[in-house]
């Protein structure tokens, strides 16, 4: 079986029939992973911020807190409703939820002073379009932030989850042709490599290890199944005898973890890419390195 996502529009409509799903399991992760690393962002009141591929608001809604006027944008309708839901029940007046095309935003250049994405771009039928028009909207002097985790298999609840779907299903496969997760993304040096030739100055990488709680071996099923279509590709053709002994062999991996107990802490490593956009005449001292936090 086939799902052909190969277009933009085939992504948005997959991205679209996770949403409820992402919004339950995954956001609260998305969160304390934003919660970990908005220190490096540079918000402070009154900047104005856009977050693309914002999903529910996992990063919006925190920069909002701190005093930014924030744009969020997403090309899922149903993600920007959650995410305005979010920021009206928090009285977040200055986040502003649009339902967008990350690679082609629909602003002047030069509209920001922090253009952002947390596990974003790297999803896009183009990320390096994304990461263009990220640098076409931040003002000259501002900062463009990258993070991302990697690929789902490069986090350790990603590697459990496949350690397990192996085990309880000999010879599972990725279907060939879900999206993948970028690259350029999908690595700490080579994220820096792309904020650089998008002609980015002053590029600086931290890598940082986040900890989650996963309650048990449904909820990672949960967060995985709703993480992204690639999570949702790897149940396909799997009979319930099959995900029940998927969800076993999790049951136990868990249990190995935490001393008996059906719940483990694992661990997510994140990469956040900072750099500051050229200004005219006045071009940044261009320097990379790399730090961990």
């Amino acid at each position: 079986m086939t799902t052909g996502l190969r277009t933009t529009e085939q992504r948005r409509v997959a991205w679209e029939k996770i949403a409820p799903a992402y919004d339950e399991y995954v956001a609260p992760l998305a969160t304390t992973l934003a919660q970990a690393i908005i220190g490096e962002f540079g918000i402070r009141p009154g900047l104005r911020c856009l977050d693309a591929g914002a999903g529910v608001g996992a990063l919006a809604v925190p920069a909002a807190r701190l005093g930014a006027r924030v744009v969020a944008v997403d090309f899922a309708p149903t993600m920007i409703s959650r995410l305005t839901a979010r920021a009206a029940t928090a009285g977040l007046s200055d986040l502003d939820g649009q339902v967008m095309d990350g690679q082609a935003i629909e602003v002047d250049d030069g509209s920001f002073d922090v253009a952002a994405s947390l596990d974003g771009i790297a999803w896009f039928h183009d990320p390096r379009a994304g990461l263009a028009e990220l640098v076409r909207v931040t003002k000259p002097g501002g900062r463009v932030v990258v993070a991302a985790s990697g690929a789902p298999w490069r986090t350790e609840w990603g590697r459990f989850f496949r350690s397990a779907l192996h085990v309880a299903v000999p010879g599972a496969a990725r279907p060939a042709d879900l999206p993948a997760y970028a690259e350029p993304f999908d690595d700490p040096h080579q994220l820096r490599r792309a904020l650089t030739t998008a002609g980015l100055a002053g590029v600086q990488v931290m890598t940082t290890d986040v900890s989650t709680r996963f309650r048990s071996a449904q909820h990672l099923w949960d967060v995985v199944m709703s993480g992204d279509p690639t999570g949702t590709g790897r149940s396909i053709g799997l009979t319930d005898r099959r995900i029940a002994d998927t969800r076993q062999v999790l049951d136990g991996m868990l249990r190995e973890r935490s001393g008996g107990r059906p719940g483990a802490v694992l661990h997510t490593g994140l990469a956040v890419a900072t750099g500051i956009k050229r200004s005219r005449g006045r071009p940044v001292p261009a320097h990379t390195k790399e730090r961990r936090s």
